[in-house]
């Protein structure tokens, strides 16, 4: 009894063990049906794009446009709760929605940090009243730049390079004070760009000929140039389709809006002038400047101004100087300076240029051209016959953001030979733009490797390709003027590259890397800029702006209202922005923006619903301001 007992469980284990198995089974299964089943609602995919639309603007553009509730959310809000659940500190005017009015329409063309009436109060001696002068916290506006009435969009590029609506910058001065040299012309409801210049009264393509003629500008091997001076930027405008990009810049002075012309074509450019400080630029930037009759007193103070270009050329950059005193022979008597004079001047710029070791390629009929030399062996060597300028003594040759010029020269990277380029070579244009650069594989910015370099590269080719979903009209020549705000090595302009659009890379002061050197040597132009202050460009001067977490970088520093207002301000009407950051981040920024008129929607990261980071594209609506509109 007892063993027939004891064995008599032995039939029911094996069902019991089966019957273990199938439930173990079918709950893994449930599970695995259950998360897919979520990441397939979950998914952007299906979401985004139906909430996406895309209207004609009154030119016959494609514009962004979102769909939106009356509340004004989107309506994948009601898929993705993006409220934050784990408060952060945010420095904001306020938490509760404000509505921004528009500000006077006397104010349409507003540089906060160039305003002429402010301007007034600081000294005239080199300058100074023309550098950056911002206006203190109570003294900002808090309210939203109009576009002129009428005012409509651009022409798109190449047409934007010889046209512009009158509408949009009502100045006809120009087009008087320079119609000899053909600067400007007004034909109807529109401006037109002939190409002329102070120097180049013919065009600025037989002027850029008479150069090329004197130095290859089509080998590739200069690729970024610096205007002093630029006017209406007709000779960065040429340069461009020579694969040559030029940062122009000029102060706003009494030749009204030159600047804002220049952009209004789709041309690089900045308010800018050569003073007491820095140009916002790196140590070795450009393989060529420019000076066409810019007026800039070379031979004056020391030289400092000359010392500066030398500062931002690279080894073996072009310095070309067209107009007083070149050719004074022929030009004194319109001029209006005596020949002693001219010759005086021209003498003092050539024994300066000696003693800071450029040599003197070339002079022919207007034009003057004197190249840097590759490195430092043989100038430190002649110290000992020019007593001034000396080497720097501080290798802090990168600094430009509020530092004070010196009238000693910066000096290069030690290199072991005669032939040797300081810093390292260039690849020609366009491998440039891949190849590591110098300051990168040589270590000079601590933190920033080769493989760091490339695998940057392979993101931002991933994420360019997810906007293009995300905006269409990226490629199609909708967007000409874009800025980054926060460019980093330069991906995201070099994602874009094959697009008719350029880039403005702007490092913000004070990042963790200053890597503007490293987007001047892929061959980029940029600057470095605190975005506490406001840009030195006029309003209405970009069509697409990208911000990748530039408000978690700025939210402890300043009000970022004040950041998004100038955002604003810069941004042409149905531009368009794309913020990338933390959700948290995301939502107060949407519903600053709202007060702005902007529609905005929240999108998921191009790597799926679950990585944390966001994306948020608004678009700036059309409206302009009205003649008897109060502040």
């Amino acid at each position: 009894m007892a063993k027939e007992q004891s064995g008599s469980p032995k039939p029911r284990q094996p069902v019991f063990q089966r019957m273990r198995v199938t439930l173990t089974i079918g709950v893994i299964g449930l599970c695995v049906a259950s998360y897919i089943l979520g990441a397939w609602q979950g998914t952007s995919t299906t979401s985004i794009h139906p909430s996406i639309i895309y209207t004609k603007s009154q030119c016959g553009e494609s514009i962004l446009r979102t769909s939106s509730n009356s509340s004004g959310r989107s309506s994948s809000d009601a898929r993705l709760d993006f409220q934050a659940h784990h408060q952060v500190s945010f420095n904001e005017s306020s938490l509760v929605a404000e509505k921004f009015p528009p500000c006077q329409l006397k104010y349409s063309e507003y540089t906060p940090c160039q305003d002429p009436r402010r301007a007034r109060k600081f000294p005239k001696t080199m300058m100074q009243y023309r550098e950056r002068h911002c206006p203190r916290k109570e003294e900002l506006f808090r309210c939203l730049i109009p576009a002129p009435p009428k005012y409509k969009n651009p022409f798109k590029w190449p047409q934007c390079r010889d046209f512009a609506w009158y509408d949009n910058i009502p100045h006809r001065e120009l087009s008087i004070e320079k119609a000899v040299q053909n600067w400007i012309q007004v034909e109807g409801k529109r401006f037109r760009f002939p190409g002329g210049g102070t120097m180049f009264p013919h065009g600025a393509d037989a002027y850029i000929d008479d150069i090329n003629a004197l130095i290859s500008l089509t080998d590739g091997n200069i690729r970024t140039a610096l205007d002093t001076g630029c006017g209406v930027a007709s000779w960065g405008a040429y340069l461009i389709k020579r694969n040559i990009i030029t940062m122009s810049f000029a102060p706003r002075d009494s030749h009204e809006a030159q600047v804002q012309f220049a952009l209004e074509r789709g041309v690089p450019a900045m308010i800018g002038v050569i003073s007491t400080e820095r140009i916002p630029y790196p140590a070795r930037s450009f393989d060529m400047a420019h000076c066409s009759r810019c007026l800039i007193p070379w031979n004056k103070f020391d030289g400092i101004y000359l010392i500066e270009v030398d500062r931002v050329l690279r080894p073996g950059g072009y310095w070309i100087l067209s107009g007083p005193p070149i050719h004074w022979k022929k030009y004194f008597k319109g001029w209006e300076r005596t020949e002693e004079d001219l010759k005086q001047e021209q003498d003092e710029i050539e024994d300066l240029a000696k003693r800071l070791c450029w040599k003197k390629v070339v002079e022919k009929d207007d034009l003057a051209i004197w190249q840097k030399p590759i490195n430092h062996i043989e100038c430190v060597n002649s110290r000992k016959i020019y007593e001034t300028p000396q080497i720097c003594k501080s290798n802090d040759v990168d600094s430009a953001w509020y530092k004070k010029m010196e009238t000693c020269i910066s000096p290069l990277p030690d290199v072991n030979s005669e032939d040797e380029v300081a810093g390292g070579a260039l690849e020609k244009w366009p491998k440039r733009a891949f190849a590591v650069p110098p300051r990168i594989s040589r270590g000079s910015v601590s933190g920033l490797t080769t493989e760091k370099f490339q695998e940057d590269n392979k993101v931002w080719a991933e994420r360019a390709d997810y906007y293009k979903k995300l905006i269409p009209p990226l490629t199609k020549g909708r967007y000409r003027n874009v800025m980054d705000m926060n460019a980093g090595m330069g991906g995201f302009a070099a994602a874009l590259m094959k697009y008719p659009l350029w880039v403005m890379n702007v490092v913000p002061s004070g990042s963790a890397h200053d890597t503007l050197g490293i987007i001047y040597e892929r061959g980029f132009i940029g600057t470095y800029q605190d975005w506490c202050e406001a840009f030195s460009t006029y309003p209405r001067t970009y069509d697409f702006i990208h911000a990748d977490k530039i408000f978690s970088f700025y939210q402890d520093r300043c009000d970022v209202t004040y950041i998004l207002l100038e955002m604003d301000r810069i941004l042409r009407p149905e531009g368009t922005v794309i913020f990338r950051d933390t959700v948290e981040v995301l939502v107060k920024i949407q519903s600053i923006t709202e007060g702005m008129r902007w529609k905005s929607q929240i999108m998921d990261h191009e790597s799926g619903p679950f990585n944390p980071e966001k994306i948020l594209v608004a678009v700036k609506t059309y409206w302009t301001g009205q003649p008897t509109q109060k502040q």
